[in-house]
């Protein structure tokens, strides 16, 4: 847990484009091989710690709007900023891994740290079923469509200050 916190830590600071097994044992204040006596490689601390940044920057932006609660289209907008600074903290990380097929194989296998395991777009989607429930939508939208629209609009948002170097703006 030390190690992985470690790592989340560094992730969270410098992202994790060459981050190596040293840099992470000297920050956690270990001799280098120790972190073999916990994880069978380098691409599963990673994966492990990557994940545990996730869930921090969740954790961080606080529960989106409940079904039912105040007005959908107020709830709709929280949805979207909170998804949208969620992807902003979390895509630099991701993106990072693009040379690292080892560690993207294991966080893929792993849940998804964030909205409860669930992914953004399927929490999205059940929030917009349950505003259809009570009413407050009409029973003909389609929510799937709408979340993958919407959670499309934040990769749409984020990704391209990734290739400028830029920091994504409201």
């Amino acid at each position: 847990e030390h190690l992985i916190a470690v790592a989340e830590r560094l992730i969270a600071r410098r992202g994790t484009v060459g981050l190596t097994v040293r840099e992470i044992a000297r920050e956690a204040r270990v001799a280098d091989g120790v972190l073999y006596n916990h994880f069978a490689d380098k691409d599963e601390l990673l994966a492990l710690a990557v994940l545990a940044h996730v869930r921090a920057v969740d954790a961080g932006l606080g529960p989106p709007p409940l079904p039912g609660s105040g007005a959908v289209t107020a709830n709709l907008s929280a949805h979207l900023d909170r998804n949208l600074a969620l992807h902003a903290a979390v895509l630099p990380v991701f993106a990072g891994l693009l040379g690292q097929p080892g560690v993207l194989a294991q966080v893929t296998n792993l849940s998804s740290p964030a909205a409860g395991g669930r992914e953004l777009r399927d929490e999205l989607a059940e929030y917009l079923r349950a505003e259809q429930r009570l009413g407050r939508l009409p029973a003909t939208a389609n929510v799937d469509a709408a979340a993958t629209m919407l959670n499309g609009a934040c990769h749409e948002l984020v990704l391209p200050h990734l290739f400028s170097g830029a920091t994504p703006s409201e």
